[in-house]
């Protein structure tokens, strides 16, 4: 059973993350069945690509993202496979990354980051692609070595077979309260700046069995507001 599991025999057609990237001008909307299937393909490349099979070893995984879809997608991957992760300092802004995370195993980064992370490192570079294709894959070049994130995690099963955590374990608490987050609402969240933001506007809401839209790029409030009733928005995190 799949950290996603829950949401998919419930519902499994209705949209789960909604990511605007308005420097694209572009929408990418996860059903429950289409989040699971990339949670399911990242676990599968954590646990056979890089050999984290084993979630006591507590292997040191860094996010270093900008906000998009790959930057909501792949932490919810690494969770499936029972394993966690840091979120870069820079990831979120537009200035170069902040690499005090010491000695790291695995970074998930960006081609005009790669070269900040110590080597020894193992690096796998996310293209800004919006569908997902990779580096080499729109025209760019890789040195060797470093992974190219869109054709390698293809590669891997649509099911994930290792122990994933319950979902349930991200539900926010309530304190006797119906907050954003703890109910089964369409949530429009800011942008995170680190994995305790990430688990309170993504994970949460999906332990309550909601959904989740999310802004990236500079928006205006107009357009944040025209947003927000195109999607049906009930709900909001500030």
């Amino acid at each position: 059973m799949s950290l996603l599991t829950p949401i998919v025999s419930t519902d499994p057609a209705s949209p789960r993350l909604t990511v605007y990237d308005e420097t694209a001008g572009t929408r990418m909307e996860f059903s429950g069945v289409t989040l699971e299937n990339w949670a399911n393909k990242i676990a599968n490349m954590l646990v056979e690509e890089f050999e984290f099979d084993d979630p006591s070893a507590a292997p040191t995984i860094v996010v270093d993202l900008p906000i998009s879809w790959q930057a909501a997608v792949l932490p919810i991957g690494i969770y499936n496979a029972g394993l966690t992760f840091t979120l870069s300092p820079g990831a979120a802004g537009t200035t170069a990354s902040n690499t005090n995370t010491p000695n790291p195993n695995l970074v998930f980064t960006t081609v005009d980051r790669m070269e900040n992370w110590p080597k020894g490192t193992d690096v796998v570079v996310v293209s800004n692609d919006p569908f997902g294709r990779g580096v080499t894959e729109t025209g760019g070049t890789l040195p060797p070595g470093i992974v190219d994130f869109g054709p390698t995690v293809r590669f891997y099963g649509d099911q994930y077979f290792g122990d994933s955590p319950e979902l349930a374990d991200w539900s926010a608490p309530t304190d006797g309260e119906s907050a954003p987050g703890t109910t089964a609402e369409r949530i429009l969240i800011p942008a995170w700046t680190s994995r305790e933001e990430f688990d309170a506007n993504v994970m949460a809401p999906l332990a309550a069995g909601g959904s989740v839209v999310v802004i990236a790029g500079m928006a205006s409030a107009d357009r944040i507001e025209q947003i927000a009733e195109a999607e049906k928005v009930t709900a909001r995190r500030a």
